[in-house]
């Protein structure tokens, strides 16, 4: 089994990325969270990391001239870090096709929704579950997928589904979804760790 060595991108508060420290700790994942990156400074996920001495880094696109030389950056820290993974956590930047390419069928998203309903641009946090309450679907749930060029489109990794109560408000709905969010995260990266995965035709296998 191999140990993987993740970068995990994060936008906000980083509640998934917690949850993948805590599975690492607790030995349910085979990997080492090299370091975490945030396109925004004030990120508490930056702070997450330190609290558990992981190389934490605020790195946007505000800092440099052109997207190219941010990309540049970028794939330099993810190489001296030997990056095998890249683990999206509430990233909110579409990732350039050159980093997509480069860690080609290596880069895994989290969506609270079972893909292909409710993904796409704009289809992020509340507004997935305020878009769910409002269809009337009384299934919900979570998607692991492979990040390819287009929002929310690559190969399903794992999904699981998340009943939609009658009562439900988009918070109280949220809240269930991301508790499976946690669980359904660390069991598809461990996937990869345990080298199951074969990615073919755009779409992912899982062998047994």
């Amino acid at each position: 089994m191999k140990k993987l060595n993740l970068a995990v991108l994060c936008s906000g508060g980083g509640t998934n990325l917690q949850a993948l420290i805590d599975a690492v700790e607790n030995v349910e994942l085979s990997a080492e969270i090299k370091i975490v990156i945030s396109n925004n400074s004030n990120a508490f996920a930056l702070e997450r990391a330190r609290k558990h001495n992981i190389s934490a880094l605020h790195l946007s696109h505000k800092q440099f001239a052109t997207p190219e030389e941010f990309d540049q950056r970028l794939l330099e820290v993810l190489k001296q870090n030997q990056i095998d993974m890249i683990v999206l956590a509430g990233y909110m930047k579409m990732l350039s096709s050159t980093i997509i390419r480069a860690y080609k069928n290596r880069i895994l998203n989290i969506h609270p929704a079972l893909l292909p309903h409710f993904g796409g641009p704009g289809m992020y946090g509340m507004h997935v579950h305020e878009a769910v309450i409002k269809s009337g679907v009384k299934i919900t749930g979570v998607t692991v997928h492979i990040v390819d060029e287009v929002y929310d489109h690559g190969a399903i990794v794992m999904q699981k589904p998340v009943e939609v109560k009658d009562d439900d408000t988009p918070e109280t709905l949220a809240e269930r979804v991301l508790k499976v969010e946690h669980d359904t995260y660390k069991k598809a990266i461990q996937l990869f760790a345990e080298e199951r995965v074969e990615i073919r035709d755009s779409r992912a296998y899982i062998q047994p």
